[in-house]
């Protein structure tokens, strides 16, 4: 499902057999670390915070964006660790996710019939009919744009970026310092630290680096399965193009051809899962990709909207816990929750995201188990795509800044305070 027709087979096959010669982009071992901290989560002990662009586009392989996504996850990760009192897990949308599924074929562009924008892995965005025809030349710029962003990522993370002891750094131009917690908390954050070093019960190397994994949807099969190598000391096949992966609504057939693929990888697997998901359906899911329920190989992202997650997740969450497998669950609160602007902008309300998140927390609770985790699209950037929150966004300003080539993200305003809103549900 959602593969593209290439026009010719010898231009794939010969795009793909230099794929298969490149470098990997990440090793096996940051892959293990990732599934061990998953683990812990699905145990209550973190918290996967999970966020990112909606689609990566080449031209956003900038210092300034991939510092601006940086900035705000590491901003939601204090504010969550802080308030919720759990360490975060931190995981881009990034350095990978240059496809997206679409449910039509094609579009209206212009008041022009075109094949559907299938994110830059796959077709470009402008409205041109060649422009828009599946071009197999995309998967090598893909491969080198995610090497030269996880490349920035790595130098950012190693040479200090992430300190706490300077979080200032992390500062969005013109953006977050307008959410007076934040600085609330860094300000104990900072008496913290000067506390715990004063007693000589913290090093402060531990707080200069952090670790921060890559994942994006694995959709197209023959660009994964050309990052995908047989590793002899595990003696299992690793997908290094991303420390994970996840599967989404409408790949997840178990008879598919995605699920067939990711089934075979050591690398641990999410699974989105919307209202058309069964009980039946999610358990047959778990056991095609996971017999030997394993900690940290699978987390469930959960999708419903929040006009439908209360009638939806209890039934899938009672069948899974009826089993006893040990997987993490997460909440995606965005893709059940767009509309369309009485202009035609796609968005969504930040009142309904916060409202399906604050239902998932509780109906964790009262079923017996945990919500360990969030699986966000943001941007580091100005925008406005989304409409609420504290800078009070309207329709009428979401054309100021609306930068999406696919779906409606948070900006950094936003998405700093849904971490601290998030922070008081973990809580309780």
């Amino acid at each position: 499902m959602q593969q593209p027709d290439y026009a010719d087979p010898s231009e794939l096959e010969a795009v793909l057999a230099r794929l298969r010669r490149l470098p990997p982009l990440v090793v096996p071992q940051e892959v293990d670390r990732l599934r061990s901290l998953l683990a812990e989560a699905a145990a209550g002990r973190r918290f996967l915070l999970q966020g990112g662009d909606c689609a990566e586009q080449f031209k956003d392989c900038t210092p300034e964006s991939i510092e601006g996504k940086l900035r705000v996850l590491l901003q939601m990760s204090v504010a969550l660790t802080h308030g919720g009192r759990k360490p975060v897990v931190r995981v881009g949308r990034i350095a990978g996710q240059f496809a997206k599924p679409r449910s039509k074929p094609t579009e209206t562009v212009g008041g022009r019939d075109l094949p559907s924008y299938r994110g830059d892995l796959i077709n470009g965005l402008g409205a041109d009919e060649v422009v828009r025809r599946p071009d197999p030349g995309r998967m090598l710029e893909a491969y080198f744009h995610a090497s030269a962003t996880l490349n920035h990522l790595r130098a950012l993370t190693a040479g200090g970026f992430a300190d706490l002891h300077h979080p200032e750094r992390w500062e969005l131009p013109g953006g977050t310092g307008q959410v007076p917690e934040y600085r609330r908390t860094l300000d104990h954050v900072r008496e913290s630290l000067d506390f715990l070093e004063a007693l000589g019960g913290v090093q402060r190397d531990v707080l200069e680096r952090i670790d921060f994994f890559t994942s994006h949807e694995a959709l197209l099969l023959p660009y994964e399965e050309a990052l995908t190598r047989w590793v002899d000391d595990a003696s299992a096949y690793y997908n290094l193009g991303a420390h994970t992966l996840w599967v989404g609504e409408r790949t997840r057939q178990l008879d598919g051809a995605h699920i067939e693929y990711l089934r075979g990888l050591r690398n641990p697997i999410g699974v989105k899962v919307g209202p058309s998901a069964s009980p039946e359906h999610l358990l047959a899911l778990l056991e095609h990709l996971d017999p030997g329920r394993e900690p940290g190989r699978i987390t469930l992202i959960s999708r419903f909207g929040a006009a439908k997650i209360q009638a939806a997740l209890p039934p899938l969450l009672k069948a899974v816990q009826d089993t006893g497998r040990p997987v993490l669950w997460s909440c995606d609160p965005m893709h059940g929750n767009g509309i369309e602007s009485a202009g035609g902008l796609k968005t969504r309300d930040f009142g309904a995201i916060l409202s399906e998140l604050r239902q998932a927390f509780e109906i964790h609770r009262t079923h017996g188990s945990h919500l360990g985790g969030v699986h966000i699209e943001l941007t580091g950037e100005a925008v406005t795509e989304c409409t609420g929150g504290s800078e009070g966004l309207s329709e009428a300003d979401l054309a100021k800044s609306y930068e999406t080539g696919c779906d409606p993200r948070l900006n950094g305003t936003q998405s700093l305070e849904m971490a601290f809103l998030i922070a008081e549900m973990m809580r309780g």
